[in-house]
């Protein structure tokens, strides 16, 4: 009896623990929807915007997303973080992280962090970047790496997008994978959790006799598992185009809960009209017109991003003065005390040097390699344009408030900090909207309920859909259309004003190099650039100006008539604009004026060395008995006659000793070495003329100590330089590739080569 006694009080108590261990898995997928965190750092708000469209896409999924920028550190917290984390995180100048990412970056780099501080983490990183920059992605590299070295572990391959080639490339499939990858670790957690009690579950029921415990199967529902009659074509942001094929959505095209799948028409009209004379005369797609196998296919049409804004307009009864930029108190108002032309004869390119008097301000100084902004507005004309098709062009200077649906599904809706309150709406799209950029897929997917023609209609969904995103990039990203080309070619379309104040970003400054040392110009800064030219094409009919420069250009030359004035008439009033400082503590000439450097910048690359050079010139003036290092430049421009810029200056460094060599080319002068011994051709661009000094310039690189700037275009020259740098050490080395990739390396590591570089 006593025997019998302690064997049934066992079974009972293993039946209990088991039925607890029953109802608490059957209740938690019911209550609580599977969490995990994403978190981004973004400098212009495309890191940020993928980021938000992933917290707003897991509802879909069945998810909860905990959307975090990187420097909100109240708001979550991976020391102690179970779930799976994504990020998404841009880079920034020279492979820099972006402003609100820093401070997480220097936390994670801390040296007391143990080698498993983070073995508990599991996360996914996108990275963005852009390859024509030497740190392609870095700042999302430096992130994973430190991740790695403190214990953190992949759930899902790295993305790597290049927006040198187009976003979209990489994010589109890297986001169509991530969903399953999240449910697959989810699950993975799940289950892990649920071992221990598996565990005591199986040794308690040993224990019991066969017969005592009910004839029942468990079936843990996995958060992988789709309902039965699930399709995953209707309920998948990104469905594949097989299976697009055969599944027609029912749903109107503005359902917001997943991807449109647009049949494919039933005329294959693709002009404005269905009119068959004027399909007859299509015979090339464009921006407004599609062939097939395009324009016969059925589309997966993104998601419609919700709206999150309520904007109304307030009349006033006195007029501000639409004149100058947000946060005031942060920048320099200085006046243009010089224009001179730079460029002369028929050059392809206006090339002008400025000069900004700041001796009103003190405290406002700078170093040789330092940048500044400078705040330009959007074109009169192009915002008239918008007031026009929105039209408010009565209303343009009443007060914009701006404030959050009450009803958004967007996740973590915010009224964008760029947005002034109580200004007037021809302030916001004069200063604060950005309406020459490109207008991303999800803007188009949101034009498109706006758009009352059928065939336009069409055309916009083709733009944003998956199917059409080589026409997207050929007809929009490339060409940089903006939304007022865009809203120029589908006429039909008049979205509202809160459609633009969500999509459009902000209106960003214009980064310029100083080309000036303020030891031989006190009180005044030097910069220069090219007049921007977009020749008029098919997207763009009457071809269009750079928004700053053009602007520059108009505010020293309003009747442009050249040679532009080398001194303002003093009759006139000069001209102002708002400015803020943007120091480079590393595009510095070297502390130690012994140390001997290379400068490679063609064109107006060149702006920041004729600030090293002045300064150097200095230096000698006041210690004449200082020991110098050498000093190299190499310059290049189309023709000797027409673009050599500070030709004078540049000779006469050359004179005094400033510099010790000066190699320029011309790429397009037709000119030969007048010695027939030599019989070369004169070289054409820069990276030749470092070939033809190759033993020189390792000599200074490797061996002497010495430093290397390049400055100017990213695309090309700075891509060619650098594999010339690289071909030229293993000449002169006698190395292998991966040994000359790896002392190139090792000068960026130790700041001795350096790039001021932009796409």
């Amino acid at each position: 009896m006593v025997v019998f006694s302690r064997a049934r009080s066992v079974s009972l108590a293993a039946k209990m623990f088991y039925w607890q261990f029953v109802s608490y898995f059957s209740n938690m997928p019911c209550e609580v929807k599977p969490r995990f965190v994403v978190l981004y750092g973004s400098q212009k708000g495309q890191a940020q915007s993928i980021a938000e469209g992933i917290a707003e896409e897991a509802e879909q999924h069945g998810l909860v997303a905990d959307l975090s920028c990187l420097n909100q550190n109240g708001k979550y917290n991976l020391e102690k973080e179970s779930a799976p984390v994504v990020f998404v995180v841009s880079t920034t100048g020279d492979g820099e992280p972006p402003d609100n990412t820093l401070q997480f970056v220097r936390r994670i780099k801390k040296k007391t962090l143990s080698h498993d501080h983070y073995k508990h983490l599991c996360y996914a990183l996108l990275a963005l970047g852009d390859s024509n920059y030497a740190n392609f992605c870095n700042c999302g590299k430096i992130i994973e790496c430190r991740l790695g070295e403190v214990g953190a572990k992949h759930f899902y391959p790295t993305g790597y997008a290049d927006d040198g080639v187009g976003l979209e490339v990489v994010v589109d499939p890297w986001l169509e994978g991530l969903w399953d990858a999240i449910k697959e670790t989810l699950s993975k957690m799940a289950s892990d959790r649920a071992a221990p009690f598996r565990e005591n579950v199986d040794n308690s029921v040993k224990e019991i006799p066969d017969s005592s415990i009910p004839d029942v199967h468990l079936n843990l529902l996995s958060i992988t598992d789709e309902p039965h009659g699930a399709s995953a074509s209707t309920d998948s942001k990104y469905a594949s185009p097989a299976s697009t094929s055969a599944v027609f959505d029912l749903r109107p095209a503005s359902y917001a809960g997943g991807t449109v799948v647009v049949p494919q028409p039933h005329s294959t009209a693709s002009g404005p009209t269905a009119d068959p004379k004027t399909h007859d005369a299509i015979l090339a797609a464009s921006l407004t017109h599609s062939l097939p196998p395009l324009s016969e296919s059925s589309l997966n049409v993104p998601a419609l991003p919700p709206a999150f804004l309520d904007v109304t307009l307030k009349k006033v009864d006195t007029l501000e003065q639409n004149v100058g930029p947000l946060n005031k108190e942060t920048l320099h108002q200085v006046t243009i005390s010089k224009a001179v032309q730079l460029s002369r004869g028929d050059s392809v390119k206006t090339a002008l040097l400025l000069e900004l008097d700041f001796s009103s301000y003190p405290a406002f100084t700078y170093e040789p390699g330092d940048s500044f902004d400078v705040f330009c507005p959007n074109r009169a004309v192009e915002v008239d344009y918008l007031l026009c098709r929105l039209g408010l062009q009565d209303q343009k200077n009443h007060h914009v408030h701006v404030t959050v649906k009450n009803d958004t599904k967007k996740k973590g809706a915010q009224v964008p900090s760029h947005i002034s309150q109580n200004a007037s709406l021809l302030f916001l799209l004069t200063w604060c909207l950005e309406i020459r950029s490109v207008p991303k897929k999800a803007f188009l997917r949101a034009l498109v309920e706006h758009t009352s023609d059928g065939v336009q209609k069409r055309r916009l969904q083709e733009l944003c859909s998956k199917q059409g995103a080589s026409d997207y990039n050929l007809y929009v990203r490339e060409p940089s259309l903006s939304i007022v080309e865009l809203l120029t070619a589908f006429p039909s379309c008049s979205p509202p004003l809160s459609l633009l104040i969500e999509h459009l970003p902000k209106l960003q400054p214009r980064p310029y190099s100083a080309a000036s040392s303020r030891r031989k110009h006190p009180g005044k800064l030097h910069f220069i650039f090219n007049v921007l030219e977009f020749p008029a094409c098919p997207e763009r009919p009457a071809g269009s100006r750079g928004l700053c420069t053009g602007w520059l250009f108009d505010l020293i030359n309003p009747d442009p008539v050249f040679p532009v004035k080398a001194e303002p008439s003093s009759s006139l009033a000069l001209p102002k604009i708002h400015v803020r400082l943007r120091p480079n503590c590393s595009f510095r000439p070297p502390s130690d004026p012994s140390a001997p450097f290379i400068m490679v910048g063609p064109g107006t690359g060149v702006a920041p060395f004729i600030g090293f050079l002045q300064q150097r010139e200095e230096e000698r003036k006041k210690n004449p008995e200082a020991l110098f290092g050498e000093t190299w430049l190499f310059f290049g421009c189309r023709h000797r006659d027409g673009d050599y810029l500070f030709r004078e200056e540049l000779e006469g460094f050359v004179s005094s000793g400033t510099l010790s060599h000066l190699k320029v080319c011309f790429s397009r002068d037709d000119m030969k070495d007048e010695d027939a011994a030599t019989s070369a051709a004169q070289p054409r661009y820069v990276q030749h003329n470092l070939l033809l000094n190759s033993r020189q310039v390792t000599d200074i690189l490797l061996r002497k100590n010495g430093y290397l700037y390049v400055c100017g275009d990213a695309k090309n020259m700075a891509k060619d330089v650098n594999e010339t740098l690289m071909e030229m050490i293993k000449t002169e080395l006698r190395v292998d590739q991966l040994e000359a990739m790896k002392r190139l390396a090792v000068l960026r590591e130790e700041k001795r080569y350096l790039q001021d570089i932009w796409g």
